[in-house]
């Protein structure tokens, strides 16, 4: 048989303390960590820094540019331009006069000569000014020739006067020659001899008066008759305007050509200076082009400029500039010189090469959209993957190329695409 021997447990358990201890943890320091936190946030503002882009730059993708080296070349002074066949010579028809339209000669379109009736008008206060005016003039003419009359009558009657005086006069000088001798004699009373004395006297001062008041009345009457004639003159002229007024009712054509734009109808009514049509010379054309007015202080009359048709050049000069500018532009005609295409139309458009200057030797940027964002003040220089603004100066310009001035070498490639989205930085990445 076992026995078993039980053990009786303790009433509380053992505490440990000779088993367990206390172990101190080493730490970082406050300084240490605040050293590390701040090297951290610097690595940080570094890492932002490279990464994120300048206010300056700005990356674009290379696909979007359009990038071309500068090169040494001839470059050729010259624009190209769309002009427009228009008549050489175009004179207008205006009514001269209103009125209502009684007659339409002619169509639109019909080749016309000169002084040919193409329409007929009519104007009833024209006919009543006309007829007014003759019975003014007629009255007129009537007066001056009846002042005319009274004026000869009395230069007449002034010569009968200055006649009778001086035979008055005449006789009274015969009458003292003969009583002189016998009055000293005695023959003759002195009392008679006096009387006859003061008659010759009175005789010769009458016949001097009236001269001078025949000389006075000349002059008088002189004036008086250029003054009525001058003012018939003026009457005559009038009349002669009514008549030019009434006949301008009929119209006729001024010059030789093609009538164009003509459309009135009969029973229309005109204003006086209302348009009614145009001739325009037969067989003569020029050329019309609306230029940029960029060019307005280089373009110049005589410059010489090439038209393309049908496979062959024709000369051209600049024979008038119209220097009013509308929408940007202003129009330049051009004259050819010597023979002109024969199969051409008018209202047609022809290629147009105006010279402007002589060709010469000189550094050139391809033409661009570039150059309508920066003028031609500065451009954008590529060295590498990168591209920065650099100022430069241009001259003049064709189609395809820039000339460069000044801040540009040939070999240096540059971007002549539009700068639109980057033309206010300083530098482009290209991606």
């Amino acid at each position: 048989m076992s026995v078993v021997k039980i053990t009786r447990m303790p009433e509380q358990p053992p505490s440990g303390e000779a088993m367990d201890r206390v172990i101190v943890r080493q730490g970082l320091s406050p300084r240490l960590k605040l050293a590390l936190a701040a090297a951290l946030v610097l690595v940080l503002a570094m890492a932002v820094w490279l990464i994120a882009p300048d206010g300056r730059s700005q990356p674009v993708a290379a696909d979007r540019l359009t990038i071309a080296p500068i090169v040494r070349g001839p470059f050729e002074d010259y624009l190209p331009l769309r002009a427009r066949v228009t008549p050489l010579v175009t004179v207008y028809l205006d009514a001269v006069e209103g009125g209502r339209v009684e007659k339409v000669l002619v169509e639109d379109g019909a080749m016309i000569r000169q002084g040919q009736l193409l329409a007929v008008l009519s104007n009833s206060d024209l006919r009543l000014n006309l007829l007014a005016r003759q019975t003014e003039v007629a009255q007129q003419v009537n007066s001056m020739r009846s002042q005319e009359l009274a004026l000869a009558q009395t230069r007449l009657a002034d010569q009968r006067a200055l006649i009778d005086a001086d035979l008055a006069a005449a006789k009274a000088k015969r009458q003292f020659e003969m009583q002189r001798p016998l009055a000293e004699r005695g023959f003759v009373p002195a009392k008679t001899f006096n009387d006859t004395r003061d008659e010759l006297q009175s005789s010769q001062e009458r016949s001097e008066a009236l001269r001078r008041a025949q000389a006075v009345d000349e002059k008088l009457q002189s004036s008086q008759l250029a003054q009525l004639r001058t003012s018939a003159a003026s009457l005559n002229a009038s009349l002669d305007l009514a008549r030019a007024s009434l006949d301008a009712l009929n119209l006729r054509a001024p010059v030789s050509g093609q009538l164009t734009a003509f459309s009135i109808q009969v029973g229309q009514s005109m204003s006086r200076g209302e348009r009614l049509g145009q001739i325009d010379s037969a067989g003569s054309n020029k050329l019309t082009a609306e230029v940029d007015e960029f060019y307005l202080g280089r373009v110049q009359p005589g410059q010489r400029a090439l038209a393309d048709w049908g496979n062959r050049n024709y000369r051209l000069k600049v024979a008038k500039i119209y220097p009013q500018v509308r929408d940007g532009t202003f129009t330049v005609d051009f004259q050819f010189v010597g023979d002109e295409p024969a199969d051409v139309q008018r209202g047609q458009s022809l290629q147009l090469r105006l010279t402007l200057g002589d060709t010469h030797p000189a550094v050139l940027v391809p033409a661009g959209a570039f150059f309508n964002d920066t003028g031609g003040a500065w451009i954008f220089v590529v060295d590498g993957n990168r591209a920065v603004k650099r100022q430069v100066r241009m001259g003049r310009r064709n189609p395809d190329y820039i000339e460069v001035l000044e801040g540009l070498r040939p070999g240096e490639r540059v971007i002549t695409s539009g700068y639109t989205g980057f033309a206010d930085k300083d530098r482009l990445d290209i991606k």
